[in-house]
C-alpha cells in the first residue's frame, strides 16, 4: 500500500449508514485535518533531527534525500512533500538558529545590537558569525555553499545589515564593500581556515573584528 493510501487521500468518503458494517467502515464525526497536520509535524520533527545527525556525522555535500529518508524512518513521498532537496532541509535547520542572531542585531543590546558605532556593531559582528559558524559549520556548509549562499534569506539579512552599518559610518559607495565584508564569513573560508589551517576560533575573530574596525576607521 502507497503512503497516499496510507493517509487516505483520495479515498471515497464513508458515511455512517447503520448496521454492522456502517458502523465499523465510519469514521467519528470529526474533522481529520488536525490529525494529518499532527502527523505532518511529527514527520517533519523526524526529517529535521535525522537530517542534523547526518550533517554532523558525514561529509554535508554526501547527504542525500534517500539517506536523510532511511534515517527518520519515512518514505520518500512524505520527505518530498516537505522539502525539494538536502540544501533546503540544512536551510531549515541552519534558520532558528540565524533568526536568533538576527534578532539579537535588531534589538539586543550593544555592540551586536543598537547603540554603539558602527565599527564596534561590524566588530560584534563578525564575531557572532564565527559563533554561529563554530556551532553549525556542518549545516551552514549543507546550506550555504557556492552559489546557493547568495539566495538564502539570511544572506540578504546580512547584506542590508552590513550595508546599514556602512551607510551609518558615512561610507560613500558602500555596495562594493557589503559581500567584501560578507565573503571571509562564508562556510567554506571558515572551514578551511578552521580545519586545514588549523585557527583557532579566537584567531579568527580577532583578525575579522580588527578588520571590521580598520575598515569603518578609514571609510569617508
Amino acid at each position: 500500500m502507497s503512503e497516499d493510501e496510507q493517509g487516505g487521500r483520495g479515498a471515497a468518503p464513508v458515511h455512517r449508514v447503520g448496521g454492522l458494517l456502517g458502523d465499523l467502515q465510519a469514521p467519528d464525526d470529526q474533522p481529520v485535518a488536525p490529525r494529518r497536520r499532527a502527523d505532518a509535524e511529527r514527520n517533519r520533527a523526524q526529517i529535521l533531527a535525522a537530517a542534523e545527525r547526518l550533517f554532523a556525522e558525514q561529509d554535508p555535500r554526501s547527504v542525500t534525500m534517500d539517506k536523510i529518508a532511511k534515517a527518520a524512518g519515512v518514505g520518500r513521498a512524505t520527505l518530498y512533500r516537505s522539502f525539494p532537496d538536502p540544501s533546503s532541509v540544512a536551510v531549515a535547520l541552519l534558520d532558528e538558529h540565524e533568526r536568533r542572531l538576527q534578532g539579537q542585531l535588531i534589538y539586543g543590546p550593544p555592540p551586536l545590537g543598537p547603540g554603539a558605532p558602527a565599527g564596534e556593531r561590524l566588530a560584534a559582528f563578525c564575531l557572532a558569525m564565527v559563533d554561529l559558524l563554530e556551532r553549525h559549520l556542518p549545516l551552514a556548509l549543507g546550506a550555504e555553499t557556492g552559489p546557493a549562499r547568495f539566495r538564502t534569506g539570511a544572506y540578504g539579512f546580512w547584506r542590508v545589515h552590513v550595508r546599514t552599518l556602512l551607510v551609518d559610518h558615512g561610507v560613500r559607495d558602500p555596495d562594493p564593500l557589503i559581500d567584501i565584508v560578507l565573503s571571509p564569513l562564508s562556510p567554506e573560508v571558515f572551514r578551511f581556515q578552521r580545519h586545514e589551517l588549523g585557527l583557532s576560533t579566537e584567531r579568527i575573530g580577532r583578525s575579522l573584528a580588527d578588520f571590521a574596525r580598520q575598515l569603518l576607521r578609514s571609510g569617508e
